[in-house]
């Protein structure tokens, strides 16, 4: 996503207080209000977001939104021509775009959109060299354009709410797990191109290295690092564990993860090419590959304490 056109884009959540619904005056703008869930315009896209905060400026309502599923940092302010009521028929609208030509309105959107590192869109800049000698094109800007779509968004949303919102947690180990998946994506591209080439190979356990070390770092919500504490031993992988869940965070994570690497313009071509394979490869088993179920993490915690209860009696006894 772009950054917000907004004259107020520098405002961000921490600096507003949103604990008073009643901040704002709210008339003026009975069209949309606080708390509701809508489709919010960005670039050429429509995203599920909920409002926050309305305000009313002149007459006219403006509103302070979160996308759903995606980092505070991307909270903005927006206008009356940029939100849509969340409904059947909007809903098929965002479908429509998703579903449409990736290329078109890109050229009109990339500058607007590499303002600031997205979850789909990156700029890195290639890094000068040490040497006394200037290069041609060290400033050439290599995009990352990670589409993911429709479908699997709203799986990214509805992993939000059930860890979020209904305080659960993926039951693990899952199956099939993210090792499983990588292998079953080198079956396919076998069964497809009938030889495997080298950098395939070497993405793809970059891409498992790449999700073993960012797992605890940042691909778990708070709720789920207890979790991954009591069930991730030493002598085991996250990879071995975890699966299509957590295996889809990672894409919305690694243009940022990316951008502290040094990367040539061929293997740029490459891992674009590949990670935008991948992710339709993960679109068409989405049936398959997300299967793992949630369970209450209250649940979890009962059965804990009784266990250290339990604990505590024999040692007495």
């Amino acid at each position: 996503m772009g950054s917000s056109e907004d004259h107020v884009k520098e405002e961000t959540l921490e600096e507003v207080d949103v604990s008073s619904p009643g901040r704002f005056p709210i008339s003026g703008a009975d069209d949309f209000s606080e708390g509701e869930t809508i489709l919010a315009l960005h670039g050429d896209r429509l995203y599920d977001a909920k409002i926050l905060m309305v305000e009313v400026r002149d007459g006219e309502g403006r509103y302070y939104v979160h996308y759903v599923g995606w980092n505070k940092s991307w909270d903005e302010w927006l206008g009356i021509d940029r939100v849509l009521k969340h409904t059947k028929e909007n809903v098929e609208k965002q479908q429509a775009l998703e579903n449409q030509d990736p290329d078109q309105g890109r050229k009109s959107d990339c500058h607007q959109r590499v303002k600031k590192n997205s979850s789909t869109v990156l700029q890195v800049k290639k890094r000068k060299r040490d040497s006394g000698f200037k290069k041609p094109d060290t400033s050439a800007e290599i995009i990352f354009d990670i589409i993911i779509p429709v479908s699997l968004k709203k799986q990214l949303v509805a992993d939000w709410e059930h860890i979020t919102q209904q305080e659960k947690l993926l039951k693990l180990p899952c199956c099939p797990n993210v090792d499983q998946i990588l292998s079953k994506y080198l079956d396919y591209m076998l069964k497809n191109n009938g030889v495997l080439t080298d950098s395939t190979g070497e993405i793809l356990k970059g891409l498992r290295c790449y999700f073993d070390r960012a797992l605890p770092v940042i691909l778990l919500y708070e709720k789920e690092r207890l979790q991954f504490r009591e069930t991730v031993l030493d002598n085991m992988s996250p990879s071995s564990i975890y699966g299509a869940q957590h295996l889809l965070r990672l894409f919305v994570k690694l243009p940022e993860l990316l951008a502290q690497v040094n990367i040539d313009k061929k293997t740029s071509i490459q891992l674009h090419e590949r990670l935008n394979d991948f992710i339709r490869f993960l679109k068409k088993n989405r049936s398959s590959f997300f299967t793992s179920s949630y369970h209450s993490s209250k649940v979890s915690e009962a059965a804990r304490n009784n266990n250290t209860i339990a604990d505590g009696q024999e040692q007495m006894s």
